[in-house]
């Protein structure tokens, strides 16, 4: 019986101490062995497309002084969200992305590893991004402190924005069917395509969020090149 409607986010269940809700990150690895046929199947061709989409687009978007092979790293970390957002979707999964501990721990480490190699590498080009060209003079001071606040909290509003986006869709499939068995048969059929329709929603997001993070993971990787 759940204590509060997070509950459900909670991860709670576990077999001798191991926490098995956790196991749900790694179900996507089940899909790569397809890979390895000699005959590539349409799931195979598609995902393939998929994958080289998205390596010229990260490859535009990290520019010309992009390390070479840089876009795997991408590639890989929206592989990864992709999977556990739709395998959250499926009953008595535990969404993991929906977990600040999963989404923090991918964009803590990329954006602290970013910072050290730009400061490291690039100083002065770390330093004119601090201020804006055009700034006046008398402003600088306060754009300094406002550049530095929002290169802070970014691998935050990575992590916060995912997990707050996975967590409302569900918050909302789950409130919508505990309602269910008060209702009439009209009205649950109602709540039946409302359901539906909320679980296509929810796909697309699943898809989008994962393509905002690795955008946006890119985007913080070009920025210190």
């Amino acid at each position: 019986m759940m204590t509060n409607l997070f509950s459900v986010f909670d991860p709670s269940t576990s077999i001798l101490g191991l926490p098995l809700n956790w196991t749900s990150t790694f179900l996507g690895l089940l899909l790569i062995p397809s890979f390895f046929w000699f005959t590539p199947s349409r799931y195979h061709l598609i995902w393939n497309k998929i994958l080289l989409t998205l390596h010229q687009e990260f490859k535009t978007l990290l520019g010309p002084t992009g390390h070479p092979g840089s876009t795997f790293i991408f590639i890989s970390l929206f592989s990864l969200i992709l999977f556990n957002n739709f395998l959250g979707l499926f009953p008595y999964i535990f969404t993991s992305s929906s977990h600040l501990t999963l989404t923090l721990g991918l964009a803590l480490p990329l954006w602290l590893s970013f910072m050290i190699y730009g400061w490291l590498n690039h100083t002065q080009h770390m330093f004119a991004h601090l201020v804006p060209q055009g700034t006046p003079a008398v402003l600088m001071p306060f754009m300094v402190c406002i550049e530095t606040i929002s290169n802070v909290i970014r691998p935050g509003t990575l992590a916060v924005r995912l997990a707050a986006n996975m967590i409302a869709g569900h918050l909302l499939l789950t409130l919508l069917g505990n309602t269910g068995p008060a209702l009439s048969y009209s009205l649950l059929s109602l709540l039946i395509a409302a359901q539906i329709a909320l679980l296509v929603l929810e796909s697309a997001v699943a898809i989008i969020q994962s393509y905002v993070f690795a955008v946006l993971s890119t985007l913080y990787a070009s920025e210190v090149n």
